[in-house]
């Protein structure tokens, strides 16, 4: 008899980052993309930690409301640094961006990422953020010319990746790596749990 190796559920991302596309598909998943168009810049809140999962569930829900979504998990996410307390997302412009490393090294900020997962099926949602410590290396400003040069650190929160290169920067981290990358896996387990779905009905 021939194995069904269909996912028992869909699975959408309501994001564009294909790190946290690499992370779902690395850990055997297999989602569809659609993209929430949530304007970023429109929403605000008290702490880097709100902030992340504010921004998280309105893409989300921007998602989970479209007809192409019907019956599908849909997951939302967004990375915030927070150093010395303030929110840090993706720099307005490689001036922001060499600012703000020659601010970080030698430092330690918290990445934090809001997580919602919203089951289009039920209505039911589930929603958190994970946090982890990243320890900041010493680049020197040459190498800081060059990485924001690369345009690399435009395009992700905090300025940096730890899946490119900027990883040579950072010294280490405490906590999940994944949610650096943009999505902590283990929390994902833990709220699709909560939803009464479990991971493993979304391998592909």
């Amino acid at each position: 008899m021939a194995h069904n190796t269909a996912p028992r559920r869909r699975l959408v991302l309501a994001s564009q980052s294909p790190a946290r596309l690499g992370l779902l598909r690395q850990a055997g998943m297999a989602p569809e993309v659609i993209v929430s168009g949530v304007d970023e810049d429109a929403l605000d809140a008290p702490t880097p930690g709100e902030l992340a999962l504010l921004l998280a569930e309105a893409k989300a829900d921007a998602v989970a409301g479209r007809p192409e979504a019907a019956g599908a998990l849909v997951v939302g996410c967004d990375s915030v640094l927070e150093l010395d307390g303030r929110p840090l997302g993706k720099p307005a412009d490689a001036e922001e961006a060499t600012a703000r490393w020659k601010d970080m090294r030698g430092r330690a900020g918290v990445l934090v990422t809001g997580h919602c997962v919203v089951d289009t099926a039920t209505g039911r949602r589930a929603s958190a953020t994970a946090a982890t410590t990243v320890r900041f290396g010493e680049p020197s400003d040459e190498e800081i010319a060059a990485y924001v040069a690369s345009g690399e650190p435009l395009h992700v929160a905090g300025a940096f990746t730890l899946d490119g290169r900027s990883a040579p920067f950072v010294d280490g981290i405490e906590g999940d790596h994944g949610n650096v990358i943009g999505l902590s896996l283990p929390l994902l387990r833990r709220l699709l749990a909560e939803l009464g779905v479990p991971i493993t009905e979304l391998w592909a």
